[in-house]
């Protein structure tokens, strides 16, 4: 799934931390929301940056597109 699709569907309180924290690496209780609406993270999805360590990030699209968001803009998917 998409990052613009299951954006509505997580959590208020993990979209606000998104917002907050973008660029960030994606704790636990985010990753959780997201696999609850989702189901496992694929680390192939567009949305998804796994570093050298294995933590897992926003892509700088997925990025860009969060920030837009959080300025009432509508982005192209990322």
């Amino acid at each position: 799934m998409s990052l613009e699709t299951w954006w509505s569907a997580v959590r208020p309180d993990t979209r606000d931390w998104l917002v907050a924290h973008n660029g960030e690496p994606l704790p636990m209780h985010v990753v959780e929301d997201i696999t609850r609406v989702d189901g496992p993270v694929d680390p192939e999805a567009s949305w998804v940056d796994v570093d050298e360590d294995g933590v897992l990030r926003l892509t700088d699209a997925a990025v860009d597109w969060v920030e837009a968001v959080a300025n009432g803009e509508t982005p192209p998917a990322p």
